[in-house]
């Protein structure tokens, strides 16, 4: 490449990486799930736009894998252990049989309502079958869910990638070639098995070292974190077992250590996967062509409503079953099964493998998942509400983040005070914070002020608290505590514990 090349490269990738984040604050104003206009600007970039060429699967398959590596590593570390550490079976059953369970039925809909033959229909059931992480994330964590609710989908999301690769990757050979099924099982348990395995082992190897070694600048702290991630990711591949999954156990592991500079790291991972997403869904946007399309709207509208409204509530109602979850609850897991990059990913590995039909079949996965994204996502908190699953209260919340002084072994917290929390009106000696945590400094109304003991908190406030890493998790329940029970939360039972941890949670949501 010259150098002329090159600058029309980067002046391109610029231009639509600039136009992919203005496309993701629209469809934030708008309610849309920002994947649909990332898919756009690819589309509009391609050759039937503005004549930018691109069409090889293979690459698409490697970039596309490497993007998913990226975001479920950045979806781990911004997972928290107590939200999700009580639904591991559940999230496992649902990841694994639950998927079985899609592949079957909506592989039964393609053969029998629109006489595909058996290999293409469960190669498509395959490739639909799992819910997709990075839609996942970006979606649920903005509406005011139970945290049981959103972290199994979430759970869910970052388990059954692997399951379903594996399953696409042995229905992308010839028919001839397809396994039994106790080859099919064993291969299973030993991707998921040693992939899980690596995830935690590097995950946890490390937390100890980002602990113990005192790197140079802070900015590398979120790079060291994010590559240990990228490593468990590689190094699973490398063994031919799942990547994603140790990729999502690994930044799990990561995300929920005392690591120094978390805030920082979270922030760094959030864009590196921001980058990721808009690459992932431009690069796939590019990779169809829309005169190919119309075609694969009924198909994709079949294929799609089994699965929406047959395939996806059997498999939630078997699989949560023994766990007794409420109706209610299955009903909106149910519909919160949201497709988005992951799919048409997968539609590369049957391209690269010249298996046939497969064409037709990334035609088909990318209509699916543009129309029922659009009915699913913009719907969610409607059909959240419906089923009286929303909590008001969520927003009201006080988000804590912290920075670790080093030179002092401390944390300082960062809390906000929305409107509507019972915060507000609290002097800062009623806060009764666990000693030696301390409130230094209250940001208010573009001004600052040294508070004292009488010092009146109000909604919009913004405190800075000195805290040490033994009372930091403490100091954190109290702020929930009163922000939600006011200043006799004590006496009222509230304690401020996480909302899984709650014991209003289930009776509330049953």
């Amino acid at each position: 490449m010259t150098l002329p090349e090159l600058y029309l490269a980067l002046l391109i990738g610029g231009t639509v990486l600039l136009a992919s984040i203005a496309a993701a604050r629209t469809a934030h104003r708008v309610g849309l799930p920002s994947l649909l206009l990332f898919l756009a600007v690819g589309v509009v970039a391609g050759e039937d736009g503005l004549g930018l060429k691109f069409d090889d699967a293979q690459l698409a398959q490697a970039l596309g894998t490497a993007a998913l590596g990226v975001i479920l590593v950045e979806g781990g570390l911004t997972t928290q252990w107590t939200n999700v550490r009580r639904l591991l079976a559940p999230a496992a059953v649902l990841a694994t049989a639950g998927v079985a369970i899609s592949v079957v039925v909506t592989a039964a809909g393609a053969h029998y309502l629109l006489g595909m033959d058996w290999h293409l229909a469960l190669l498509v059931g395959a490739i639909v079958s799992s819910t997709d992480a990075a839609a996942v994330f970006a979606v649920l964590r903005a509406l005011p869910l139970p945290h049981k609710v959103t972290a199994l989908v979430e759970a869910e999301s970052g388990f059954n990638d692997a399951p379903t690769i594996i399953l696409v990757l042995v229905f992308s050979t010839a028919s001839a070639d397809l396994p039994g099924p106790l080859p099919l099982v064993g291969n299973l348990i030993y991707q998921l098995a040693v992939g899980g395995t690596l995830g935690v082992l590097i995950g946890r190897l490390g937390a100890l070292a980002l602990r113990r070694i005192a790197l140079p600048a802070t900015g590398l702290y979120p790079l060291a974190t994010v590559g240990f991630g990228i490593i468990a990711f590689a190094a699973a591949g490398a063994v031919n077992a799942s990547g994603i999954i140790a990729a999502y156990l690994s930044g799990l592991v990561l995300g929920n250590s005392k690591l120094p500079h978390r805030a920082a790291t979270r922030s760094f991972a959030e864009g590196a996967a921001w980058l990721a997403q808009i690459g992932l869904f431009v690069m796939l946007g590019l990779l169809v062509d829309p005169s190919e399309l119309p075609s694969a709207i009924i198909p994709a509208l079949v294929v799609g409503l089994v699965l929406l409204l047959v395939a996806r509530p059997v498999s939630v109602l078997l699989c949560l079953l023994p766990f007794r979850v409420p109706w209610r609850e299955q009903t909106f897991i149910s519909w919160a099964g949201l497709r988005g990059a992951v799919p048409i990913v997968l539609t590369t590995f049957p391209i690269v493998e010249g298996i046939t039909g497969a064409r037709d079949a990334l035609n088909i996965v990318f209509v699916l998942v543009v129309l029922f994204t659009l009915i699913q996502g913009p719907t969610l908190p409607a059909v959240a509400k419906r089923l009286g699953l929303t909590r008001a209260e969520a927003l009201r919340d006080v988000q804590v983040e912290s920075a670790p002084l080093d030179v002092l072994d401390a944390d300082l917290l960062t809390v906000a005070i929305p409107k509507g929390s019972r915060l507000h009106g609290v002097a800062v000696f009623e806060l009764r914070l666990p000693p030696p945590t301390v409130v230094t400094l209250i940001v208010r109304d573009g001004t600052t002020l040294v508070p004292d003991r009488d010092t009146v908190l109000r909604a919009g406030d913004e405190l800075l608290l000195i805290t040490t890493p033994d009372t930091h998790e403490a100091a954190e329940r109290r702020l929930r505590a009163v922000g939600r029970g006011g200043k006799l939360a004590r006496w009222l039972g509230e304690t401020g514990a996480p909302e899984l941890e709650h014991p209003m949670t289930s009776a509330r949501n049953e």
